[in-house]
């Protein structure tokens, strides 16, 4: 039987909620009570002891749990989750008549009303995200719900909480039809191979859509690409696609020549034509500088954070050497695709990194373009901080 408990908030996160606010913080809470389980729903109140709203307890690196509504009579079952689906899916109706994109995110979290849960769609099979062990506990009630609404032809999961400083570790297929990966789907008619069954990514980064589109139609022709923590090549797919001359693909992960490989062939690309480094995109740097090597146009889309043998990079602290970095090997009046999916800071902050860089080096600069996420990776208008993606794409002027 699932538990239920109250919790009182103090005053400065009864507002923030009461306004809206989907997150429950780890600092919001009175008193010193023990926890409850995983999964508990909650009944958050004022200090008076007034109801505010229902919310379940579910640790994560964002806070303790989230709000789920705000109807104090409202039951948390599978009708409710189903209510939460229907509306989600109303928004994506242009993506259900789309003749050329098959995969999109479906649901997405706190912005569609469920913080710590996400849902993928490729190409007919549906991909749930799970954030913390105390949304995991619904999963019979989700399940349900998203087999009524979406109907899929099977849905795979990823967990993606720990237990004991583990990750989960299990088969991801959950029920209905099994896919036979790789599963090809199609975004604004570009091909990609997808796995759905094979760790914790799947092959593309769904909200990095519009930016592979912008890349496509406006900036590569003619152009040589380098692709820099390049994954699976979707960006120097979406460059070759657009007429650029050349791309190079560097990341470090060994398995990134085979899956970049592969999202060239099922998209007709001789991949032979193309250069594909395994290797630390650090190291490609020096390399690239010392045989005067430079490109047109170059994509840097790191991690929020990543360690080798050699060093640690951070995002937050990193990003203007990082560009300083690619400064030496872009060619006059290049174009540099700068992104980050690091949520801890803004767009504003990021354009300062690149103020930064761009000053140090007396280097003028003219940004041509902003992205952030894309419109079926809803989130709070309210509050921009969920909006973690930035792309800023920066014309050099030498």
């Amino acid at each position: 039987m699932r538990q239920s408990a109250e919790m009182q908030l103090k005053p400065a996160a009864a507002k923030k909620i009461k306004s809206g606010y989907p997150l429950i913080l780890k600092d919001a809470v009175t008193g010193t009570a023990a926890p409850p389980q995983e999964g508990a729903v909650l009944r958050l109140t004022d200090e008076s002891g007034g109801y505010i709203a229902t919310g379940y307890y579910g640790i994560q690196n964002k806070g303790i749990g989230w709000v789920l509504s705000r109807k104090e009579s409202e039951k948390i079952d599978s009708r409710f989750f189903a209510g939460k689906f229907r509306q989600a899916r109303a928004k994506r109706t242009a993506f259900d008549a789309s003749a050329d994109t098959t995969a999109f995110r479906l649901f997405n979290g706190e912005g569609d009303g469920i913080g710590g849960l996400t849902v993928d769609f490729y190409a007919g099979f549906c991909m749930v995200s799970w954030y913390s062990e105390g949304i995991y506990s619904f999963r019979e009630a989700v399940y349900e719900a998203l087999a009524e609404v979406a109907e899929p032809r099977g849905i795979y999961e990823k967990l993606r909480f720990n237990t004991d400083g583990q990750y989960v570790e299990q088969d991801d297929y959950v029920s209905g039809e099994r896919g036979e990966f790789p599963l090809l789907v199609q975004e604004n008619g570009m091909n990609f191979a997808v796995d759905l069954n094979d760790g914790a990514m799947t092959g593309i980064f769904l909200d990095q859509r519009n930016v592979r589109k912008a890349l496509r139609d406006d900036y590569a022709s003619g152009k040589s690409v380098l692709n820099t923590f390049s994954y699976t090549g979707a960006f120097s797919v979406a460059a070759l696609l657009g007429g650029a001359t050349r791309t190079t693909s560097v990341d470090l992960a060994k398995r990134s020549l085979p899956k970049t490989i592969e999202q060239f062939a099922v998209n007709g690309i001789d991949f032979e034509a193309q250069d594909i480094k395994v290797m630390d995109v650090f190291d490609y740097f020096g390399y690239a500088a010392r045989h005067g090597l430079k490109f047109d146009v170059v994509v840097l889309d790191p991690p929020s954070f990543a360690r080798t043998k050699k060093k640690t990079f951070s995002t937050s602290k990193d990003y203007p050497k990082l560009l300083k970095d690619t400064l030496k090997i872009t060619s006059d009046d290049g174009l540099i695709i700068a992104s980050t999916n690091n949520a801890s800071f803004s767009m504003k902050k990021f354009k300062s990194f690149i103020h930064k860089a761009f000053t140090e080096t007396e280097t003028r600069y003219k940004i041509t373009e902003e992205h952030q996420l894309p419109e079926d990776f809803v989130f709070p208008e309210r509050y921009p901080e969920f909006n973690y993606l930035k792309v800023v794409f920066i014309r050099v002027m030498k």
